[in-house]
């Protein structure tokens, strides 16, 4: 089976995740207490090897008290095509 090709536009979110939360100075751990999520869930997030849905985003969004925007910023849907 070949292996799966990630998809830019989830490792800018997580990277974005992430940013938002070092700059809350939070751990994983703390965002994911905050957002009711697994700890290694938000960890695969960041490193963009998960795909959250929109409720999870939701969450994030409201955990870190950001507009959602705020975790999309920067991802080009025209790179993927």
């Amino acid at each position: 089976m070949p292996k799966k090709q990630e998809d830019h536009r989830c490792i800018q979110l997580g990277q974005n995740i992430k940013k938002l939360r070092e700059r809350n100075a939070w751990t994983q751990e703390e965002l994911a207490e905050c957002s009711n999520l697994h700890i290694s869930y938000i960890g695969q997030i960041e490193r963009g090897l998960r795909y959250p849905s929109l409720k999870v985003v939701f969450k994030i969004a409201d955990s870190l008290e950001v507009k959602i925007t705020e975790l999309f910023k920067g991802i080009n849907a025209e790179k993927n095509k």
